[in-house]
């Protein structure tokens, strides 16, 4: 049964229409069932916490849209059920660090919750940036979200990075990268990053369909931000050979 089929059972079993009270019953709905619970978390933590960052700059964009449709593929016939929790999420009274709050709490249930909070995130500023840029009513949203989920400053530059320039920022902090270091110890360190991030460990651990989205989209950073790095490197090999060369001809 595909996690759509799921999450329309479970909103037919949800009798309240708060929105907070929508995600406090995944708790115990589905109970026992982890990976359904975290297929059913990101789902609704994508449609809540999207449909209150449109509201934090007042205006969603066909772009914005049509990245949450890159992200999930959505059955024409339960398209009314992701209609009618993003309408719940926009109209409910709770702000937006109520829900964030509460999927941080659901997401610490099991060990792969951080991961999870951190996928949320990146899908977050895929859409975010879906229309050429992040407005700054839009970072501070996602800055906020990521506080209310445990990460802290420097976690959150490091995934802004991947997505947005936030002035003076640049690929070793993407990659988390210290400069200075060798040309082999950061390519091991990329490595490592391309390791533990590449879709296909994703699938073969059988990770559902929207999670592989946006570990696909996150190895492409990683592998544009790394490309950068080589590009450095490799003027840095340039100039010395150019300079060892001068040596020895002066």
């Amino acid at each position: 049964m595909s996690v759509w089929m799921r999450l329309g059972e479970f909103l037919s079993s949800v009798a309240s229409n708060a929105f907070s009270s929508v995600i406090e019953a995944v708790r115990t709905i589905f109970e026992g069932d982890a990976q359904t619970r975290r297929r059913v978390t990101f789902s609704i933590a994508m449609i809540a916490l999207s449909a209150k960052m449109a509201r934090a700059d007042g205006l969603v964009s066909a772009n914005e849209v049509q990245a949450f449709y890159d992200i999930f593929s959505v059955p024409e016939k339960e398209a009314a059920n992701v209609s009618r929790l993003y309408q719940l999420a926009q109209q409910d009274v709770a702000g937006f660090e109520v829900y964030a709050r509460q999927l941080a709490g659901l997401c610490s249930d099991d060990e792969a919750g951080c991961a999870l909070l951190e996928d949320i995130l990146d899908g977050l500023f895929y859409i975010a940036k879906a229309d050429g840029y992040v407005h700054e009513s839009e970072l501070q949203f996602l800055q906020r979200v990521a506080e209310i989920f445990g990460f802290d400053e420097v976690d959150f530059k490091r995934i802004a990075a991947r997505h947005v320039n936030l002035g003076g920022q640049d690929p070793y902090e993407a990659l988390e990268i210290e400069r200075g270091i060798s040309y082999e110890e950061a390519r091991k360190k990329y490595r490592s990053l391309v390791k533990k991030h590449h879709p296909d460990r994703a699938i073969a651990q059988g990770v559902p369909l929207e999670f592989i989205t946006i570990a696909n989209h996150r190895i492409s950073q990683i592998n544009n931000a790394w490309a950068e790095i080589e590009k450095e490197f490799s003027a840095v090999e340039r100039r010395k050979r150019m300079k060892d060369k001068h040596e020895q001809f002066s």
